[in-house]
C-alpha cells in the first residue's frame, strides 16, 4: 500500500485539478459529448500511469466487436484493472461499480464523466435494476466493464470465484461477452518499491449471443473463467 499512497500524493495536484474539471463538465453536459468526457477519462488514466510508473502492454485489440454494445469481463485484481482496460480501449466505455467505492472523491467524478452504473451490493433488488440498467444500454451500443469477482483483495495472478449473476446483462442484453485477462494488474498499487511496473491486458474472442444462449448463467461464468484461466497461463 506505500505504492499506492505514494502515487496519490505525487498526484494530488492532478486530482485537485481533476475534480474540478469534471464537476465542471458536468455541469455543462451540452458542452461535452461522450467522447470528450471519455478522453478527458483517458487523460487522467495517462497522468496516473507516469506518476506510477507503469507501462501496459495490450493483446487481442482485433478481437473486440466492431459493430454495436457487448460487456467485458475481466478478472479483478486491484484499483488499477478498470484504469488500465480505459488507457488501451480507444472507443468509450464506462464500468459498473460498487456505490459505496464510488463515493470517494474523484472516484466519484471519474464515475460520472463516463457515465458509470453505481450498485448497491447490499441490496439484492437494487442489484438486479444495476444489471437490467446496463443490459438496456449495451443493447442501445454502449460498452461496459463488470468484474464479475466482485472483490480483488490480495487476489494477485490467481482467480475467485466468477459469481454468476454478472452474467445476466449478457443474457439479457443478448450482446458480446469479451472475457478480458488481467496480468501483474495487481502490481501497480501493491508491489514492494517504486520501479516501473509493467502490467498486461489480453482481450480474448468474444462469446456472441448464439454461444451461449442456451447455457445458464453458472455455465457462462465458468466458460468465462476457464478461458481467462488459459490465458494467464500462457502469459507467464
Amino acid at each position: 500500500m506505500f505504492r499506492y499512497y505514494y502515487v496519490i500524493l505525487l498526484s494530488m495536484p492532478l486530482i485537485i485539478y481533476y475534480v474540478f474539471k469534471i464537476r465542471y463538465v458536468m455541469k455543462h453536459p451540452d458542452g461535452y459529448n461522450e467522447n470528450d468526457r471519455y478522453g478527458i477519462a483517458r487523460n487522467m488514466v495517462r497522468s496516473m500511469m507516469r506518476n506510477a510508473r507503469v507501462k501496459t502492454k495490450c493483446f487481442g485489440l482485433e478481437n473486440l466487436p466492431k459493430d454495436g454494445g457487448y460487456i467485458m469481463y475481466p478478472n479483478h485484481q486491484g484499483k488499477f484493472d478498470a484504469l488500465g482496460i480505459i488507457h488501451v480501449h480507444d472507443e468509450p466505455c464506462s464500468i459498473v461499480m460498487d456505490l459505496k467505492r464510488s463515493k470517494m472523491v474523484l472516484t466519484n467524478e471519474f464515475i460520472d464523466v463516463l457515465d458509470g452504473i453505481r450498485m448497491d451490493k447490499e441490496n439484492l433488488r437494487e442489484q438486479l435494476k444495476s444489471i437490467r440498467k446496463m443490459a438496456e444500454e449495451v443493447k442501445s451500443g454502449r460498452k461496459f466493464i463488470l468484474f464479475p469477482e466482485g472483490g480483488y483483495k490480495q487476489n494477485g495472478n490467481r482467480l475467485q470465484d466468477f459469481l454468476p449473476g454478472a452474467f445476466k446483462a449478457a443474457i439479457w442484453s443478448k450482446r458480446p461477452i469479451v472475457p478480458v485477462a488481467l496480468v501483474d494488474s495487481y502490481k501497480v498499487f501493491e508491489a514492494k518499491g517504486f520501479g516501473r511496473v509493467t502490467t498486461q491486458i489480453h482481450f480474448l474472442k468474444p462469446m456472441y449471443y448464439e454461444e451461449y444462449k442456451n447455457l445458464n448463467t453458472r455455465e457462462i461464468a465458468e466458460r468465462v473463467k476457464e478461458r481467462i484461466r488459459e490465458c494467464m497461463e500462457n502469459a507467464k
